[in-house]
């Protein structure tokens, strides 16, 4: 996952980007079933390091969380100051018509904290079209190979 998300931007919502263009940078649709989709999402997630938390079929949500990078015991002890960033992706599947419908979401959150109770938390969107279209590869690859294993 590190690899997957080194370097990656983030942007934050409606800078530049129309709802529209987000909704087309994080959507894709397949010809096969949910039965089909869903555990390919679900497996290319855990391929790129996330922990899935939530996985319902019938509603269609996976939410799933990268590993959380720390600013370190030395630091934190020296300066009393402590930060932490975690990627936490989610992704909705579902039926339309005769296509499967995924929107992904990928969302970096930091946290700081202070040794006198001061927490602060910035959640920032993922809008980098290349992280997006690299999943989407992935999910197609798992895909492929669920579909011809039957």
């Amino acid at each position: 996952m590190l690899l997957f998300l080194t370097g990656c931007e983030t942007t934050k919502p409606n800078v530049n980007l129309t709802p529209l263009e987000i909704q087309g940078i994080q959507s894709r649709s397949y010809d096969h079933s949910k039965d089909i989709v869903f555990p390919s999402v679900m497996s290319v997630f855990q391929d790129l390091g996330f922990t899935v938390e939530i996985a319902d079929k019938d509603s269609g949500l996976i939410k799933s969380s990268g590993t959380t990078e720390s600013s370190g015991f030395l630091y934190e002890f020296f300066t009393g100051y402590s930060a932490t960033s975690q990627t936490v992706a989610t992704a909705t599947i579902e039926q339309i018509g005769k296509q499967v419908s995924v929107r992904l979401s990928f969302t970096q959150i930091d946290k700081d904290s202070s040794w006198y109770g001061k927490e602060d938390r910035e959640d920032t969107q993922i809008l980098d079209f290349k992280i997006y279209q690299s999943a989407f590869e992935k999910i197609e690859n798992a895909i492929f190979y669920r579909v011809n294993a039957q």
